[in-house]
């Protein structure tokens, strides 16, 4: 097993996924290498199999997609020089690739794969837990504040001398009606 683990690692693939259209698909050139084919025959394989391919499999990118990937991503820098829009796959859809190159290395590294994607659903997951969080101590502080000010107003008002009293005058005098 530790054989296996050394020839992709879980965290190399982790670097190859990329949160594009709300979703965490990873390059067909990535997937390719991985798998140890070459893109093109990974890409033959999947057009022949186009039924198993769903489009919340894999899905084309666009020609801005594409260009903002190859800005951001080191790895997809061949990218560039393509004409062809590149195939981005779903977790499932890298296992389905997996399943019609039909090869023990797909097979072995898809494992491999699904790992990376569990583990960083897992981070999303727990990065939402701790950002509710943040949220509801930002809300208490906020009452907190709330409270203090209003406290503050409180304190200055009884800080405020009391005005001085009217001087009566000296005498009997007449209540203005």
């Amino acid at each position: 097993m530790s054989v296996k683990k050394a020839l992709v690692p879980v965290e190399k693939i982790e670097h190859r996924i990329l949160l594009i259209r709300y979703e965490k698909v990873i390059a067909d050139a990535g997937l390719a290498e991985f798998y140890g084919v070459p893109t093109k025959r990974l890409n033959e394989q999947v057009k022949r199999n186009k039924e198993r391919f769903p489009d919340d499999f894999m899905f084309q990118l666009s020609a801005e997609e594409k260009s903002e990937v190859v800005a951001n991503c080191d790895h997809l820098s061949k990218l560039k020089y393509s004409s062809s829009l590149p195939y981005v796959f779903t977790e499932h859809g890298a296992i389905m690739a997996a399943s019609v190159l039909n090869s023990s290395r797909a097979v072995e590294v898809s494992v491999f794969i699904v790992r990376a994607f569990v583990k960083l659903r897992r981070m999303i997951a727990e990065n939402k837990e701790l950002s509710r969080r943040i949220v509801q101590i930002e809300r208490h502080l906020a009452d907190h504040d709330n409270q203090i000010l209003e406290l503050v107003k409180v304190i200055k008002q009884l800080l405020k001398p009391d005005p001085p009293p009217k001087k009566r005058r000296i005498g009997f005098h007449r209540d203005k009606l």
